[in-house]
């Protein structure tokens, strides 16, 4: 890699993510076929209204991705501002309104003949809260393998998690309010403080820590070296809770997957194009347009699936939603990559902006 910028791969557990989701899922369903109210018995283990397992699940989910970010590097945004500027537009401005007009209009509209009323909403909330939860921790992966500029999606990827403790909140409530699915702002907002904030906190003063204590490049080469598999792993393991309670709605309505699936993909190709289109209207270099492009198609599909939970309860349709979100996000994404690098010469731009 040029400039010393770490390099990033695909793991076993990302590389396969959507064949580890579906046997996940397929686990979830069998456990509870074999072992009926186990999961009920769970779900009953809570603390202020906040289910224990599912809080440790999550927390295991979002840590090892906070100990990833370096957020020194937010500095570094008044040396590249477009591209930065660019994304918090499209993430905050473009996307959480387009995934609401794609939700009403699948759900309200072309599903709605064929879906109970109470659970279309639920699944539209679901989308909703997918759409104001942009980028993960895998945006790094597919940034590198669509060979963009890894400091600038590093920035990319810190500033949109701090971001996201501010404005999460607030459009939640407005388009949940709007889809007819009022939520008390507050709620939405500890949701947001108890699964991002207190991640985020935890990850930023570990990784001081240790970073003075051992360094940076045995903590980067030894200490973060398992944490992705960990925080994917915590994942798998909150699939298979959850889909202990979902498997009989899936098993008696698979075509639920389905429903969810299709507008959530389309969604993707359309902030995809508008990402591209931006990018080229503002002549970023392609690796500026790269992680651009990348990181507003991909949802921080963890706190999405923390904040259905608690809002609406581990059985609910809009945690089922965002759950598919997971199934669909890696091989979409890699198809995207591929065309990304297709069509790298759509960014050669006369008198040399960008190669």
């Amino acid at each position: 890699m040029e400039g010393g910028e770490k390099e990033y791969r695909l793991g076993l557990f990302q590389k396969y993510l959507t064949v580890w989701v579906m046997l996940g899922i397929l686990t979830g369903i069998m456990l509870g076929r074999m072992i009926p109210g186990v999961a009920e018995e769970l779900a009953a283990i809570q603390v202020a209204q906040v289910n224990l397992p599912i809080a440790v699940l999550l927390f295991a989910m979002m840590f090892p991705i906070m100990l990833q970010i370096d957020f020194s590097q937010v500095s570094n945004v008044v040396k590249a501002p477009r591209p930065v500027l660019l994304t918090l537009f499209i993430n905050w401005g473009i996307k959480p309104f387009t995934m609401f007009a794609t939700a009403w209009l699948f759900f309200q509209v072309v599903w709605a003949p064929y879906l109970d009323p109470a659970l279309a909403n639920e699944f539209m909330a679901g989308m909703i809260l997918l759409g104001i939860a942009p980028c993960t921790a895998m945006v790094l992966v597919f940034s590198y393998l669509a060979r963009g500029a890894m400091g600038l999606t590093l920035v990319l990827v810190a500033i949109n998690s701090l971001t996201m403790l501010v404005l999460y909140a607030p459009l939640g409530n407005f388009l949940l309010d709007a889809g007819g699915l009022p939520i008390p702002f507050w709620t939405i907002f500890l949701s947001v403080m108890l699964y991002v904030g207190v991640s985020l906190v935890a990850g930023y003063f570990t990784r001081t820590h240790l970073i003075r204590k051992r360094g940076i490049e045995w903590y980067e080469g030894r200490f973060l070296k398992n944490m992705g598999t960990i925080s994917m792993a915590a994942l798998l393991l909150t699939l298979v809770y959850l889909f202990m309670l979902q498997g009989d709605v899936i098993l008696e309505n698979p075509l639920y997957v389905a429903m969810i699936a299709l507008p959530l993909t389309l969604h993707i190709l359309l902030i995809f194009g508008v990402g591209i289109a931006l990018s080229k209207a503002f002549k970023l270099r392609y690796e500026e347009a790269a992680p651009t492009s990348l990181i507003g198609t991909s949802n921080h599909f963890e706190v999405a699936i923390a904040t259905a939970v608690m809002l609406f309860g581990v059985s609910s349709g809009a945690a089922l939603a965002t759950v598919v979100g997971v199934l669909i996000e890696v091989p979409v994404m890699l198809v995207l990559v591929t065309i990304l690098l297709r069509r790298r010469a759509m960014f050669n731009y006369r008198g040399g902006v960008s190669e």
